[in-house]
């Protein structure tokens, strides 16, 4: 978690390479505080118009930060110089829907048809929540934070489709208006809570049994928040079952040198 670097490592870029040595463990919430962080997709070129397409029509769990060209690693636009083949943590590669590889370089599976998506990712705003004292359980907990597929189905686009995705904190009622205001202004990073209250509504059986992360304590008077995840592609390759897509492993994200008060 945040504390697993010296607090003068704290850069982006220093994050990157720290990351790149294999030094850090766990996830990236609280890392290079006040940069946004981003999820990972890659597929081939034959795929990557339908998936292009499956984020803009589900903008809420899947905004773009960045779509590089065929077979390049390198982030121009977000991180000029890093390398998205050994600067994500850990990574998951899938042949045909199944997930058949968790590296932590993935030098050995690039191909030059292969096209990379940076999404938006929550962590981006969690440094505002923190600042403004609203409580980070899965931080204070050192977990990574609790992800759910829900029964809300995302828009199809070609061979991609799926569930919504969600990340879940809990706040108590009147922490949660305040985070929805708060995350409200960062749409590259999911935005304002898609729910907040019974998870039953969306279809999560059980808070405490996350489908990603791990779970969290959930307080008395408090009540589950729920924002949309880019976690939600996983569950799109799954069904659509493409040949071959590398992702990032839940909470493992790609820190940009983009500052996420641009956001505001």
């Amino acid at each position: 978690m945040a504390d697993q670097l010296d607090a003068t490592i704290q850069s982006p870029r220093d994050v990157r390479m720290e990351i790149r040595n294999d030094r850090v463990q766990g996830s990236t919430s609280g890392l290079a505080p006040g940069y946004l962080q981003a999820n990972l997709v890659v597929v081939p070129e034959s795929a990557a118009f339908d998936f292009l397409l499956f984020c803009h029509r589900n903008p809420k769990p899947c905004p773009i930060l960045e779509v590089l060209d065929a077979g390049s690693p390198e982030p121009r636009v977000t991180a000029p110089g890093a390398d998205l083949r050994t600067d994500v943590g850990r990574y998951r590669v899938f042949e045909h829907g199944q997930q058949v590889d968790e590296p932590t370089d993935i030098r050995r599976w690039w191909r030059s048809d292969l096209v990379a998506f940076l999404l938006g990712c929550s962590f981006s705003f969690e440094d505002a929540m923190r600042r403004a004292g609203l409580p980070l359980r899965h931080v204070e907990e050192r977990r990574t934070v609790p992800m759910f597929r829900t029964s809300i189905e995302c828009a199809r686009a070609g061979q991609f489709h799926g569930p919504l995705v969600v990340s879940m904190r809990p706040l108590t009622p009147m922490d949660a208006i305040r985070a929805a205001e708060i995350t409200a202004r960062y749409p590259l990073a999911h935005g304002a809570p898609v729910h907040a209250g019974d998870p039953g509504a969306i279809g999560i059986a059980d808070v405490n049994r996350p489908d990603y992360g791990e779970a969290v304590t959930m307080r008395p008077g408090e009540i589950p928040v729920f924002w949309a995840c880019a976690v939600t592609p996983q569950a799109a390759i799954a069904n659509a079952r493409p040949p071959f897509a590398i992702t990032h492993a839940p909470g493992r994200m790609f820190v940009t040198d983009v500052r996420a008060e641009h956001e505001a």
